[in-house]
């Protein structure tokens, strides 16, 4: 491994090649702080061809590599298990090239989200993928894990948004897929191997994306209803009267926004009476009185008992402090402690049914549970956490996560759904997802994986 090293060394560059603990501590530690390992070294190559000559050295040495963008994740897909090399694509972070009248853009896998929405606002395009880590998450790693976000409702997840792809294969060979097609029929679609993949089929390098028209209005509102029920129900009243308009449709259930209050500066509850059940709605587009929509809404659905009461953002200022509200619940619950954190989805018309009998089956089980629910509603997708408010007994709690588990995830499956709708598998669930998949299922992406990393050298110990 020390020939290794030196080749590397040679390849990108004595200083691109990270090899003192110090160094490659931060690269072998999840954002979470649940996941540890060690690394060889982390490779940080600055283009794809360098990238491609990283992965044909490890082939060559049968060194196995770990590919890591932004280290966001929260299922400890990019980290390091023990003696991989960490391939950091930090370094590959330009925008190749933006076609507004195709409404596609081009980028590197390390440029982060954010970058990559500055880069379409600046061709009066929209990218609407967005997430609360987008300052820092990469765009690689979107793809990697299919990452979903706040906007699904109206645009779909990372898949949906991805035209082409450049990837370095398993061998270290360049796959050049980079078309900016919408149509495109000329046998398999083969980007989608790679798409929610954690790297272990090779690693993306480079996407075109889609993009869209940037909206002319938006409209955002805060509601407190009386139950998932009618969050559900007040969906579907929006949508009949908005249509594609419905940007987004978030739940926040109390405990979720008193963490928030609780721990993030300047937060304020935005309506009185500490409702149970609240949603954050936007809606967004061309139409110019969007609030006006917004509001009759809104009045229509109070007058049969969907919605108790509702604040209107009047300023972008106050739009941006409700998102505020719902983005920073993940950060508090991280401030608060340790959680028993689930990612589930089931269809929409099922939401209320699911938290209605898991909240039931839990608090039967386990005295004292805390549940922080809260999420995307609009497509289907909850995180479902449980703790216990004091440190010893959370602890206690915390010890019998396999249990918990097998609540949430056994009725999760009863009802249809995935126990990971946008974060991935990666060495959480691993295992876990053994018992829902079918055989023939499993079978079908280890003969997959076998074709594409018959050595198993990429990202080993993740979602498979």
């Amino acid at each position: 491994m020390n020939a290794l090293i030196t080749e590397l060394r040679r390849v990108l560059g004595v200083r691109h090649v990270l090899t003192s603990a110090d160094d490659v501590a931060p690269y072998c530690t999840d954002w979470r702080g649940r996941y540890s390992g060690t690394a060889l070294c982390v490779a940080v190559p600055g283009s794809t061809e360098e990238v491609a000559a990283t992965v044909s050295a490890c082939v060559a040495a049968g060194a196995a590599v770990v590919p890591q963008g932004g280290n966001t994740g929260l299922c400890g897909g990019a980290t390091p298990v023990g003696g991989e090399v960490v391939l950091s694509l930090r370094r590959l972070n330009r925008i190749r090239g933006v076609d507004a009248d195709n409404n596609s853009i081009t980028v590197e896998a390390g440029c982060t989200l954010h970058a990559v929405q500055e880069a379409a606002a600046m061709a009066n395009r929209l990218f609407p993928l967005s997430l609360a880590a987008e300052g820092s998450a990469t765009i690689g790693g979107n793809l990697s894990t299919n990452a979903g976000g706040v906007q699904v409702l109206r645009y779909g997840n990372a898949r949906e948004l991805t035209l082409g792809l450049e990837v370095v294969l398993a061998d270290g060979r360049v796959w050049n897929g980079l078309r900016a097609l919408r149509k495109d029929n000329t046998g398999y679609d083969l980007k989608h191997l790679f798409i929610g993949a954690e790297g272990t089929l090779g690693l993306i390098t480079a996407a075109t994306l889609k993009l869209f028209p940037r909206p002319r209005a938006q409209a955002t509102a805060w509601a407190a209803v009386p139950d998932p029920a009618a969050a559900v129900g007040l969906l579907g009243r929006l949508r009949e009267v908005a249509g594609d308009n419905v940007t987004a449709f978030e739940i926040v259930g109390r405990p979720a926004l008193d963490l928030v209050l609780r721990h993030i500066p300047n937060a304020r509850d935005p309506l009185p009476g500490k409702p149970e059940w609240q949603v954050l709605v936007e809606l967004s587009g061309t139409q110019a009185d969007l609030a006006g929509t917004l509001e009759a809404a809104l009045q229509d659905a109070a007058e049969d008992g969907l919605v108790a009461d509702a604040a209107i953002a009047a300023s972008e200022a106050q739009a941006t402090a409700l998102w505020a509200l719902r983005e920073n619940v993940s950060e508090a619950q991280k401030i608060e402690g340790v959680s028993i954190k689930h990612d589930i989805a089931v269809p929409v018309s099922r939401i209320a049914e699911f938290i209605s009998r898991a909240d039931a089956a839990l608090q039967a089980t386990f005295p004292q549970v805390r549940i922080v629910c809260f999420g995307h509603i609009g497509d289907g997708n909850l995180h479902y956490n449980q703790s216990r408010a004091d440190v010893q007994s959370n602890a206690e709690f915390i010890a019998q996560t396999e249990s918990v588990n097998r609540v949430v995830h056994d009725l999760v499956h009863q009802l249809g759904g995935s126990i990971s709708a946008e974060h991935g598998l990666g060495q959480l669930k691993r295992e876990e997802v053994l018992r829902y998949k079918s055989g023939t299922e499993m079978d079908l992406m280890r003969m997959v994986k076998q074709a594409l990393d018959p050595r198993g050298l990429m990202n080993p110990g993740k979602l498979i």
